[in-house]
């Protein structure tokens, strides 16, 4: 939602400061801020014990419950990662088993596909001839409506249906706006701003859907791996729109929305993830149903623990 906020800002700020330099320098400063993240945001602590640094996990952990007005009990001094010297992340792991090998394949493409389509069509809005602030803040609206959406579906329908249709959605909309005449204007605008809709869910959507579909020990590697082609997706974007325009004004649309149906496509290979526990391991990404059957187990077994005892470093099904 914030994001969508910003994007509303830019063309003000853009009106205002012509000179793309010091409008390049105004967007950018505020990034500063950042830094002070380091100090504010804590660690995680299943980090900071496959790092074996326990005693900072367990500062953060204790933190965590008088937050959350839980009760710890007293041996939160023995949580430790089982996997703490076995896991050590590397970009094979990423391509040696089938279903890894998959997910970092179609991951990858979607990162790249999103890219290429938001900034193409953001980017077309320059060759159009019309108002581009105006153009841009209009375009820009639809990122409310698709933030929304988001909200409402991933927990009711899941993740893998709407991340799919958001892609067909962008797709379908790039063909059909690239075959309306130009004399239906509004028309025109009104689909295109449908893709643009289409196409920012689904770039918001891969976002979080990737960490979901790599196991812990893993999974900042995994986001950077698959994220790295969303920059050179942002690299070839504007080749594509303005070689091609050049032959035919749109042309780029045409490539955009075979872009965005294949991506549609592959995300239906990638297994739901709505209510399912995230990986631990690799083995949990290959073998899915031991991860449901552990999760049955220790259903069944938590049950029979104290209540708010959350101090047990292991599953109930270990314990």
């Amino acid at each position: 939602m914030f994001f969508s906020v910003g994007i509303l800002f830019l063309p003000l700020l853009a009106y205002y400061i012509t000179d793309w330099r010091w409008l390049q320098v105004v967007i950018t400063v505020p990034y500063i801020v950042f830094l002070s993240y380091y100090w504010f945001i804590p660690e995680s602590p299943r980090w900071l014990l496959s790092q074996n640094k326990k005693s900072k996990a367990v500062e953060i952990t204790e933190a965590m419950a008088k937050e959350n007005k839980m009760t710890l009990s007293k041996n939160i001094e023995t949580l430790a990662d089982d996997n703490a010297d076995t896991c050590t992340a590397s970009f094979m792991d990423l391509i040696r088993t089938p279903k890894m090998r998959k997910h970092t394949f179609i991951l990858s493409y979607n990162w790249f596909t999103s890219a290429v389509v938001y900034q193409g069509l953001i980017m077309r809005l320059g060759i159009l001839g019309g108002n581009v602030y105006i153009d841009f803040l209009i375009s820009g609206l639809v990122e409310f409506p698709a933030a929304f959406l988001i909200l409402f579906t991933i927990e009711r329908i899941g993740r893998r249906l709407p991340f799919a249709t958001a892609n067909f959605v962008a797709g379908a909309s790039c063909f059909i706006t690239a075959l309306i005449p130009e004399s239906m204007f509004w028309t025109k605008t009104v689909v295109a701003c449908i893709g643009r809709l289409g196409i920012t869910m689904a770039f918001e959507m891969v976002v979080f859907v990737n960490t979901e579909l790599y196991p812990t020990f893993v999974r900042n590697l995994g986001v950077s791996v698959c994220s790295t082609l969303c920059d050179v997706g942002g690299i070839v974007a504007p080749f594509l729109l303005y070689r091609l325009a050049v032959i035919w004004l749109e042309l780029p649309l045409i490539i955009f929305g075979c872009l965005a149906f294949l991506a549609g496509g592959l995300v239906l290979l990638l297994p739901e993830t709505r209510g399912v526990p995230l990986p631990d391991t690799i083995d949990d990404i290959e073998f899915p149903d031991r991860i449901k059957e552990k999760v049955n187990l220790n259903q069944q077994l938590t049950n029979l623990l104290p209540n708010n005892d959350v101090s047990t470093n292991k599953d109930p099904a270990t314990v």
